[in-house]
């Protein structure tokens, strides 16, 4: 686990206001005992009642930037979402708003998401829809996002920014990190030693 200052990349442009969870990753996926695999079933649904989404499309296989539009990931609180997302190579997303359970979710995944205006996302869309290979810098830190010649405010929650500058992300494994503290703090609480 390191600081996270910048992510740079190709993008992969999905429009649409309101993309839930259960879009993203459909519940009969949750089944597994593991996250292992579930990249492959990203937008299933979706995908299979449209061979031209995006994810579909071949000009954007291995883009590691996601850009969406508003309230992206709301439904549900399922990990498997975000999960899915990284295991597929996607290192930051770019949008108009989040969920804010999927926002955590996918912060603890060392994905960050970047929160910018509608004009600028319409700007990124189509800018990718018709570049592919443009490849595109999300500053956490500086706020900023760039894609060939289009610069963008977009900013990252301070609480989080601040996480992401200092390493500090995962708290799992800030834990495992320090786990003798744990396991010292652990012993000295009655309720764990048979008060």
């Amino acid at each position: 686990m390191g600081a996270i200052l910048k992510v740079s990349g190709r993008g992969l442009p999905l429009r649409g206001h309101d993309i839930d969870t259960d879009r993203i990753m459909p519940a009969r996926f949750l089944r597994a005992v593991s996250f292992d695999g579930l990249e492959r079933h990203l937008f299933e649904d979706d995908r299979a009642a449209d061979p031209k989404h995006p994810f579909n499309d071949p000009r954007f296989a291995g883009a590691s930037i996601l850009i969406v539009n508003r309230n992206f990931g709301s439904g549900s609180s399922r990990e498997h979402a975000p999960q899915g997302l990284a295991r597929a190579g996607i290192q930051a997303i770019i949008g108009e708003s989040f969920s804010e359970i999927f926002l955590g979710n996918a912060s603890m995944l060392g994905v960050p998401c970047f929160v910018t205006s509608h004009d600028s996302i319409e700007q990124l869309h189509t800018l990718v829809e018709g570049a592919p290979a443009t490849n595109i810098e999300a500053d956490v830190t500086a706020g900023a996002v760039t894609a060939g010649s289009l610069r963008i405010a977009a900013s990252v929650p301070p609480a989080l920014r601040d996480a992401f500058a200092s390493g500090q992300w995962n708290p799992t494994a800030m834990l495992l990190d320090r786990f003798e503290e744990v396991q010292a703090v652990a012993a000295r609480l009655p309720y764990l030693n048979g008060f």
